[in-house]
């Protein structure tokens, strides 16, 4: 059964996707059962963020198949624009829905992202997991560009692995560039899911559940990395509230105006 059409909206010019964690799994599904080569982001104010600084990161998440809302302003920013329903779809959370999904359909999958380490832990924690998970191939990249010999090697690799769902987990924006860059060379569902590799296997904690729903989860990471992430939050966070705010009085004067023409 084919999924319905999505329904989105433009959060600074950025498509996100009023969807859920089954509405997911199921396109997920329905695709890679067609073997085809797709792209899936979950999307939060910092890939909004990217994509209002740089149009091409703004291009790649509009061309995306699925953009999920995995941060909690981007829920509300969905509420606020019409979708009072809407409901956070977060990697780490998605990650293993997938996975579960993939064991009992027998599906193979690879990951492509982490440390040599981290990558290692998850593998072994999501096996354990779901025992007739079938992972065909997983790789730590480098972190930098890989060389033509390099890139061309991993698609090989991945072609022979049989993979038909790749977990992609390198950092944004790196990770939507580089699924953007070898969609079609990868016949793959591709799922940008940034650190759930490192949450997942225990190599990284995770804020509290009652952090998460407050939309506080970034408070959390930036405690546990602020060498990392202090750009991240207290400079694209604030600027994201300004810049949406704009955008609704921008909604509600253009609708003023239409009201008044039409008085």
């Amino acid at each position: 059964m084919t999924p319905p059409p999505l329904h989105s909206r433009l959060v600074l010019g950025m498509r996100v996707d009023a969807t859920t964690y089954e509405d997911a799994a199921e396109r997920i599904l329905d695709w890679t059962c067609r073997k085809e080569s797709r792209c899936v982001y979950c999307a939060t104010v910092s890939q909004v963020m990217e994509g209002h600084d740089t149009p091409r990161i703004q291009a790649i998440m509009n061309e995306a198949d699925l953009v999920t809302p995995d941060g909690m302003p981007l829920v509300w920013g969905l509420r606020v624009l019409g979708f009072k329903s809407a409901t956070r779809v977060y990697g780490p959370d998605l990650t293993p829905i997938i996975l579960e999904m993939a064991s009992i359909n027998s599906i193979p999958v690879g990951i492509y992202g982490a440390s040599s380490v981290a990558l290692e832990r998850f593998v072994r924690a999501m096996t354990e997991r779901f025992t007739k998970l079938n992972v065909v191939y997983a790789y730590s990249p480098p972190y930098r560009s890989l060389t033509p010999a390099e890139d061309k090697r991993v698609i090989e690799d991945i072609g022979r692995s049989g993979a038909r769902i790749l977990f992609v987990g390198i950092g944004n924006p790196r990770q939507e560039i580089w699924m953007a860059e070898h969609r079609a060379k990868i016949q793959a569902v591709m799922l940008g899911i940034g650190a759930a590799i490192d949450f997942l296997g225990g190599s990284k904690p995770q804020a509290p559940r009652w952090m998460m729903g407050l939309g506080l989860e970034w408070l959390y990471r930036l405690a546990t990395e602020p060498r990392r992430l202090w750009k991240r939050y207290l400079t694209q966070n604030p600027r994201f509230m300004v810049l949406f705010a704009l955008q609704l009085l921008g909604i509600k004067l253009r609708q003023a105006a239409i009201i008044k023409t039409a008085g």
